[in-house]
């Protein structure tokens, strides 16, 4: 099971001109990712994280895998702490990040036996785990192929068997559809179906995509995130009676884009009178409202807002 409580993350951006230079002694002003997300993922389903691009998924995803630093809020994994107990967190968690992340020389079963190997299995199991995900995964005619030149289908198939080599409890997929085909949709889908059933381990499964077709078919609960925020969570027929829409994808437009929460702080403002100090306070900024600004470029930090 995972549990996020009251996740937050920002991010600092640095102000430019219309001509993209940048100032170098503006405030900085600050892009708010992810704002008091909570979730909680039971065993033996599939949860997903359905959102536009730049809503806050990957981002909210990536500091559940220990990746990223949150500013705020908890993580948990099988009640281990990822901050506080991160190996115990993260040897129950297997991650298909939208970055593959396979090895282009090394063959599909060396990509799977290298991770295997990480996780301290031994050489003898780590070769009977990728054997036995080649048959769940179709993978036997790839195993002894160098990554390089994998199709996307491929290459999702392969990263999968890798995230499942140590057969952890709970699994993170992050837009795992982006770029297959239909047949490979499919088979990814079924996949995922038997993972979450009891003969497949009861698996706790998030999926995160911006494709509501994939959603709606394959996730037992959805939460819908805009502007790093949860807007709305419930079955997808629950949704569908709450918005009164007969058709998912008019349902989702309608709880994500009702309302537009303000998606930037800028810590330089004149902040009101009523307002503490060092409090945080909305800064919106559209075409001739602030016309010597443009879109926020990415800080020198290399700190940028992920989708």
């Amino acid at each position: 099971m995972i549990q996020i409580e009251q996740l937050s993350k920002r991010f600092a951006v640095q102000r430019t001109g219309a001509s993209g230079w940048r100032w170098p002694r503006a405030p900085k002003m600050w892009v708010q990712a992810v704002q008091d997300i909570s979730l909680r993922a039971e065993n033996g389903s599939i949860t997903g994280l359905l959102g536009a691009n730049g809503a806050g998924k990957t981002t909210t995803l990536r500091m559940l895998a220990g990746l990223m630093q949150p500013d705020s809020g908890r993580l948990l994994i099988d009640g281990h702490d990822v901050l506080r107990q991160r190996s115990a967190a993260l040897a129950q968690l297997g991650m298909l990040s939208d970055a593959r992340g396979l090895y282009p020389r090394l063959t599909a079963r060396e990509n799977i036996v290298y991770f295997a190997r990480l996780h301290g299995l031994s050489d003898s199991q780590a070769q009977a785990r990728a054997d036995l995900l080649a048959d769940l995964l179709d993978l036997r005619p790839l195993l002894g192929r160098a990554t390089e030149g994998f199709s996307q289908g491929e290459r999702v198939k392969t990263a999968l068997a890798r995230a499942l080599v140590h057969d952890p409890a709970n699994i993170v997929l992050d837009e795992p559809t982006n770029g297959l085909d239909v047949q490979a949709t499919r088979a990814l889908r079924e996949t995922l179906r038997y993972l979450r059933s009891p003969a497949g381990g009861s698996k706790c499964i998030i999926f995160s995509s911006h494709i509501m077709q994939e959603v709606e078919r394959l996730c037992d609960q959805v939460l819908v995130i805009a502007q790093g925020r949860i807007v709305a969570s419930g079955s997808v027929p629950e949704l569908l009676q709450s918005t009164g829409q007969p058709d998912f994808e008019d349902a989702f437009v309608q709880l994500a884009f009702a309302s537009a929460a303000p998606p930037a702080i800028d810590s330089g403002r004149t902040q009101p009178a009523a307002t503490q100090p060092g409090a945080l306070q909305p800064y919106t900024y559209v075409g001739s409202a602030d016309p010597g600004l443009v879109e926020p470029a990415v800080s020198r930090s290399g700190e940028a807002p992920c989708a």
